[in-house]
């Protein structure tokens, strides 16, 4: 049976959804207009006032925001209430330049709880479950976000945190945790970890785990959902906009379900910042239309994917969103080729390797180099050489039809890669460009 947090919201016609974005979208420009003058500069750039935006039809019009943006504005210039009225801030890990500060009021916070509350009991949670989160707490959006929506759903909730996996393997088992929220990557590790344990699925008491902040591709969700016995459903949010629970996935997973009543999306082509038309594949931009403290209109987010309204059988009217393919920032030119970390690691699952790998590229005599570190699983390792020569020379063929291009692939023993228990750092770019 699917479970709703809003069923009159998240179940509304397409026409109530439509109508409740014009008029928080005619709100929220009125707001950033009186409130952040930073932005209001970028509308009197494009010769716009407040009143040319009569409904969501008129979003185009407006100009975006980008990371650069929140950098040049940091750390006060985009907020939209004063600092008396905020009461939080969430900050990203920052990998380049400045960190991204989010701020928050009290009512912000609510909302979003709201969004991550919907997120758990589409996964099925309900106040009889007992919710472990094991994403990261403190400025890290992932463990306060689901925290909060994980009470507002009524479940026991065990605030673990990332790390010290013993522990959580303890609480997992004498608390019988049910609903385990993590990253993809710290997931599969502590199912590996169990496995070692020597314990089956079946004495696993979690039923459904939801993992977010990080890519991961469909093969990895089956080696997840296998290893602890689980259905392991996506979450999707940016700190920009609030955090985890911009979207999520429902039973159905065909795709994250955008909480419209809160954010608008549009996809538009990266180079020409035009909208396209429904279906295309492209550049996800947001707008969040109730957010108070820190109103981000037209986002980019750097996130490739497509956007789908057919009809869910979950029963949700919102609009979907696919997995992200890639992103137009960690895209990895490489000898001229386009190379995403995601179409690496769909070769490596589907060849039967975990999803501990680590991506070098480095620069040699002017020439791109590609080097590929692959974990073997215990089963897999030996020390017939000959066995290894012939394995990488499996993944360089995979990868080559893959990509276009060679890479080095370098198969390496078990647990040789360094864990990472928050985002797992995939890449390491030497090249001094």
């Amino acid at each position: 049976m699917e479970h709703y947090y809003q069923p009159e919201i998240e179940c509304a016609p397409r026409e109530q959804i439509k109508a409740l974005q014009d008029e928080r979208l005619v709100r929220q420009v009125r707001h950033v207009w009186d409130n952040v003058p930073y932005y209001r500069k970028k509308m009197e750039a494009k010769g716009l006032t407040p009143d040319d935006i009569k409904s969501s039809d008129d979003l185009w019009k407006l100009p975006f925001l980008s990371k650069a943006d929140l950098r040049e504005a940091y750390p006060y210039g985009l907020m939209g209430k004063p600092l008396k009225d905020c009461v939080r801030i969430q900050s990203t890990s920052g990998t380049t330049g400045k960190r991204v500060v989010a701020f928050y009021t009290q009512h912000d916070i609510d909302l979003w709880e709201d969004c991550c509350a919907r997120a758990i009991m589409a996964a099925g949670g309900t106040d009889e479950d007992v919710c472990q989160v094991s994403y990261g707490y403190g400025l890290f959006t992932g463990g306060p976000g689901l925290n909060g929506g994980s009470h507002k759903v009524g479940c026991l909730t065990i605030p673990t945190s990332s790390g010290n996996t013993e522990r959580q393997i303890m609480f997992i088992r004498d608390l019988n945790a049910t609903i385990l929220c993590c990253t993809p990557s710290y997931a599969a590790y502590i199912g590996e970890t169990m496995k070692e344990m020597g314990l089956t699925p079946d004495e696993i008491p979690l039923k459904a785990g939801i993992f977010g902040a990080e890519a991961w591709s469909q093969e990895m969700r089956r080696d997840i959902e296998n290893t602890l016995g689980i259905k392991a459903y996506d979450i999707y949010g940016l700190t920009e906009l609030s955090g985890p629970g911009v979207s999520f996935e429902c039973s159905a997973q065909t795709g994250m379900h955008i909480n419209e009543d809160h954010f608008i999306a549009e996809i538009i082509d990266p180079e020409t910042g035009e909208v396209l038309p429904e279906g295309s594949q492209g550049e996800l931009v947001f707008t969040s239309i109730t957010k108070e403290a820190f109103p981000l209109l037209r986002y980019r987010t750097r996130d490739i994917c497509t956007l789908t309204r057919e009809p869910c059988s979950c029963g949700r009217t919102h609009v979907k969103m696919t997995k992200p393919q890639g992103r137009t920032d960690d895209m990895l030119i490489i000898r001229g080729a386009n190379v995403f970390p995601s179409q690496i690691e769909t070769v490596l699952l589907n060849n039967g390797y975990p999803a501990n790998y680590q991506i070098i590229v480095d620069r040699v005599k002017n020439t791109d180099t590609l080097d590929v570190q692959v974990e073997m699983t215990p089963e897999m390792f030996t020390d017939n050489l000959g066995d290894i020569a012939e394995r990488q020379k499996e993944l360089v063929e995979g990868l080559r039809s893959m990509l276009g291009l060679t890479a080095k692939v370098t198969l390496v023993a078990p647990k040789s890669i360094v864990r990472s228990e928050g985002k797992a750092v995939r890449v390491i770019d030497k090249r001094k460009i």
